[in-house]
């Protein structure tokens, strides 16, 4: 069963199309093959079976195809004369007979309105029909549907998809406390009681869970974790790697998936949302509620809280810390704050507040790829040459006066800073706030820092060409495989390699 996460339940809402998949309640259809199952066992004809319970053989052949609703008492009426009980018939589970399950979902698929608008005749089901011939119309029917949901899930789809959680995290401060429960109930279950979550401690919650961590050097380029559910395994990269301590967050968040009780995702909605959830569940069991708690609240009565201490103090990265602390400072510290992540060309990369801080939007209000006031602190921080420690700043916007700490970090695709903020008012909770260093913004509008100059515009106008940087993700849909994004193929042959024989 899925984790109720109620401030997530909204996204959960039937989306505009159909998706074709078993029902989890019995419906006509399902009786009526389980009659058809049990009647044919039998060795009874419709006409026989209709003498017995004195039903007309065309109101039996409806209910069998599933066109007409039995009511009880025929159901009961049939099963005592098939000598079955009615619960035999009104069994939800799926049929155990393979070609039975078979036509059931065929038929499912053929009443679809994704089938319907396609104008193909159905194809009629009789005994007649080889059982390799139904097998391979539904795995068509399959491929359809998949198919289907692979040219919805277009980036358009996944930026509407992003822009809605956001705001909906924004509503409740960014804090779940259903993940929260659970992530606590399990780190305190493996042993943990305060200070980082070692590895140890991450492979004994998996053992509790009933998989073994094991890494490997091979795993497909289209995977960060590979789980083997069939023999309890958590594939991981090599524990060798720098930036090892990553590795506890990938373990978690592999194991995030089947303690949240996720499904394979019919959108980039659901994509998104359990993308969201399994970080969450990461996080909150990296640092903990009750320790992080604990220590904010110590560190705020010191009026010294700091991302860098508490980033040391659980042993994660600036990122997580940073982000983590979202979480935590508007819902039991009362502070409100914002946070974001930006790329050395000045370009919003993830971002959250529910302080009032003015990020510059679209039409649609998606922030992410939006460019950062050059002013702010975020950008500020590539041009200054100590970067050793956190680097502070006030910043007056239009919105009010926010103070800001940012850090810098690297990968293999260029630089980025971290930035937590708060209003000013709330600034003398922190380490940093007697600094000096002050600017001025009047993002988003655009003539704060984006419109050229007047004499530049004047002299560049017409007379430059450059090429735009395109990124390869923009092209692709998203679900490549069974799993978004992921190779099958690749998957599978990984899989089958590192199987115990």
């Amino acid at each position: 069963m899925p984790l109720r996460v109620a401030a997530l339940e909204s996204l959960t809402e039937p989306p505009d199309r159909e998706v074709v998949a078993p029902p989890t309640d019995v419906d006509a259809l399902s009786v009526g093959r389980r009659i058809r199952q049990h009647r044919q066992a039998a060795g009874l004809t419709l006409a026989e079976l209709g003498d017995r319970i004195g039903a007309a053989q065309s109101r039996l052949s409806q209910i069998e195809n599933g066109k007409r609703e039995p009511r009880l008492s025929l159901i009961t009426a049939v099963a005592q004369a098939l000598g079955i009980t009615a619960s035999d018939l009104l069994d939800a589970a799926p049929p155990t007979d393979r070609r039975t399950a078979l036509e059931l979902e065929l038929e499912r698929s053929q009443r679809s309105t994704l089938f319907r608008t396609l104008g193909i005749p159905e194809v009629r089901l009789s005994r007649k029909l080889p059982t390799d011939a139904l097998e391979a119309l539904v795995a068509l029917q399959r491929e359809l549907v998949r198919r289907h949901d692979a040219a919805n899930a277009t980036p358009e789809e996944a930026r509407r998809a992003n822009i809605e959680i956001r705001q909906l995290m924004r509503r409740v401060d960014n804090f779940l406390p259903e993940i929260e429960e659970v992530a606590e109930e399990l780190v305190r279950s493996a042993g943990y009681t305060s200070g980082a979550l070692t590895h140890r401690t991450v492979a004994r919650m998996a053992a509790d869970l009933g998989f073994t961590i094991v890494h490997v050097e091979d795993l497909p380029h289209s995977a960060r974790t590979v789980t083997d559910l069939a023999h309890g395994r958590i594939y991981l990269p090599p524990a060798s790697i720098p930036g090892g301590h990553g590795l506890r967050s990938l373990a978690l968040q592999a194991l995030a998936h089947r303690v949240l009780g996720h499904e394979r995702p019919s959108s980039y909605t659901d994509f998104l949302r359990q993308r969201l959830e399994i970080n969450y569940f990461a996080a909150s069991c990296l640092m903990p509620m009750s320790a992080s708690v604990e220590y904010l609240s110590n560190a705020k009565a010191e009026k010294d809280l700091a991302v860098e201490d508490f980033r040391d103090a659980f042993g994660v990265t600036h990122e997580a810390a940073a982000h983590r602390l979202t979480n935590l400072l508007t819902s039991h510290l009362g502070i409100p704050v914002h946070f974001l992540r930006v790329n050395d060309d000045g370009v919003l990369y993830r971002g959250y507040e529910n302080d009032g801080v003015p990020f510059v939007e679209d039409n649609d209000g998606a922030i992410e790829g939006q460019p950062v006031c050059r002013r702010w602190t975020a950008r500020e921080v590539f041009s200054v040459r100590n970067r050793t420690t956190e680097n502070y700043q006030y910043t007056d916007t239009p919105a009010g006066t926010f103070w800001c700490s940012s850090q810098t970090g690297a990968t293999r695709e260029g630089e980025f800073s971290i930035t937590i903020g708060v209003p000013y008012v709330h600034a003398k909770w922190f380490r940093g706030r007697d600094t000096r260093v002050r600017a001025k913004s009047s993002c988003p509008d655009a003539s704060c820092c984006r419109r050229p100059d007047g004499e530049l515009a004047a002299r560049w106008a017409g007379r430059s060409w450059p090429s735009a940087r395109l990124h390869s993700q923009i092209l692709a849909p998203l679900p490549s495989g069974s799993h978004p994004g992921v190779d099958d193929n690749d998957v599978w042959t990984f899989l089958d390699s590192h199987a115990p024989r």
